[in-house]
């Protein structure tokens, strides 16, 4: 059975509760781009003006798919070819920006958000349009988890990026939409919008609010239809979900999804999905890359890796449907399923 990632967009990670009636001044657009179903919502503006902010976080979403694409022609797989050469090769600021600060992500998870893992992703059969079920051959697993490839691996050296190990692979899925992000409301903002929403797959950031009451969003369900519950988003807030029901597959009656242990190359099981709430300078980058440690990390240790990455307010839905929350995400939500199992951690 194949599995399209276009038809995965209609479990969206995180749902929008957004009003449409009347004449309430809420613009919205919708595309798809990094794989996933992407929404814009501005509040409070006329509609070329809204149009135009949007339609420029659009080409700038596009700009960053095409650019850091890691299975098909981008400069980030033109620094893999290099890497595995033994090959340094010229980078843009940007793009060293972003090696500079998935390093010390990564460094601070204790190597749980490795996006230097991409032989892996590949092996398990992640790097494609759509997603075959496929079972590695578990020497070839050990072989590629043994070449221990690390973000600290790589060097900038005046605008220059080289890796000290081939066994280098870059894969910024679990970083890219955490970053546009943050580059949507900063684009936003300098066109003077000053109350929006921006969803890439999931993960969500608010600037301002939606007229006198906050953004309003809903966490969805890793197994149901409809939201898991629900929350007031506020300015300069994000949030973001990991989980294992949109880029998956199914071997047998096992579930087999995209986000790989890099301790053992395997794809994490006993969790179903992972939200955190992020506040502040890089709340969209946060967002996305610091959800990846504590769904890797399982059932024992979520909460350690959350007090690691510095995250109060999350939480974990292990493959029992149990919720294991912090007590401070859980006075922010509004459970919509009534009979959750919670355990406050």
């Amino acid at each position: 059975m194949i599995f399209r990632i276009l038809l995965a967009v209609s479990g969206l990670l995180l749902t929008v509760f957004l009003s449409a009636c009347g004449k309430e001044p809420l613009y919205q657009e919708q595309g798809y781009v990094f794989g996933t179903l992407v929404e814009v919502s501005i509040y409070g503006d006329n509609e070329a003006h809204a149009k135009q902010a949007i339609t420029s976080v659009m080409h700038e979403f596009q700009r960053l798919h095409n650019e850091l694409h890691a299975w098909q022609p981008s400069e980030l797989s033109e620094l893999n070819k290099a890497f595995a050469h033994g090959d340094s090769r010229a980078v843009t600021p940007e793009l060293a920006g972003m090696l500079t600060d998935a390093t010390k992500l990564s460094i601070k998870s204790d190597g749980l958000f490795n996006p230097s893992i991409g032989n892996l992703i590949q092996l398990w059969g992640f790097q494609a349009d759509e997603f075959k079920p496929v079972q590695p051959d578990e020497k070839l697993i050990e072989q590629r988890v043994a070449t221990n490839p690390q973000m600290s691996d790589i060097t900038l050296e005046q605008g220059r990026a080289k890796s000290s190990n081939p066994a280098v692979q870059l894969d910024l899925g679990g970083y890219a939409k955490g970053y546009a992000l943050d580059r949507a409301a900063i684009l936003l903002k300098q066109q003077g919008i000053h109350n929006a929403l921006i969803n890439i797959g999931g993960n969500i950031l608010a600037i301002g609010q939606k007229g006198n009451r906050p953004w309003r969003v809903g966490i969805q369900h890793p197994r149901k239809s409809g939201a898991l519950a629900a929350l007031d988003l506020h300015d300069g807030e994000a949030i973001g979900t990991s989980g294992d029901y949109q880029r998956y597959f199914m071997l047998g009656d096992k579930r087999y999804c995209h986000l790989i242990d890099p301790r053992n190359g395997h794809p994490m099981q006993g969790v179903e999905a992972v939200t955190i709430l992020t506040h502040g300078v890089n709340a969209g980058l946060l967002s996305d890359g610091s959800s990846k440690p504590l769904f890797i990390s399982g059932i024992s240790g979520w909460r350690a890796a959350a007090t690691t990455m510095g995250l109060n307010e999350a939480m974990l839905v292990d493959a029992q449907g149990v919720i294991h929350i912090t007590n401070d995400l859980k006075k922010r939500l509004e459970f919509t399923d009534k009979e959750v199992k919670l355990q406050v951690e």
